[in-house]
């Protein structure tokens, strides 16, 4: 194969790529409409268990039913700082909400004591005061609307 052939060979694999990339420009948009959400969850009164960070993309299911939500990720407490950290990567922007369980004792789910009021440590995004009553979707929520985000939730005892 000679210079020309080889130069025209090229040519020829870089238009075809083109033309097979160029019809799904829905392929690259993906990746500028998502963001990083960071979680930073603070005030951990020991070292038990695991916190649990559930994230919701709407009311449905919010805050104690993980099965609607569309991530959640439980990490362990650093002892050092008494925090826990979570990373939610490629998310679509939009409006969001977050509640946490700090699962003291493993089991999976809040414990309560016997008139209903919570046992261990629990908290959600935009850190609503405590009340009778969890927190709801409208309470909790923000915006991702950019490309990286960071937000830190306060756990309540």
């Amino acid at each position: 194969m000679n210079r020309t052939t080889a130069k025209i060979s090229q040519v020829a694999a870089a238009i075809f790529a083109f033309l097979v990339w160029a019809p799904f420009p829905s392929l690259t948009a993906q990746t500028k409409n998502t963001g990083t959400l960071t979680v930073r969850v603070t005030g951990a009164r020991n070292t038990k268990g695991k916190i649990g960070v559930t994230l919701f993309q709407n009311a449905q299911g919010f805050p104690d039913d993980t099965s609607k939500a569309i991530r959640q990720e439980s990490v362990g407490i650093d002892p050092k700082t008494m925090s826990a950290q979570v990373i939610f990567k490629d998310l679509p922007q939009g409006t969001f909400a977050i509640s946490v369980l700090h699962d003291e004792n493993g089991n999976g789910k809040m414990d309560k004591n016997f008139v209903g009021m919570p046992k261990e440590g629990y908290a959600a995004s935009n850190n609503p005061s405590k009340k009778r009553r969890a927190p709801t979707f409208d309470e909790a929520k923000f915006s991702l609307n950019t490309s990286e985000q960071t937000i830190e939730i306060k756990l309540i005892y």
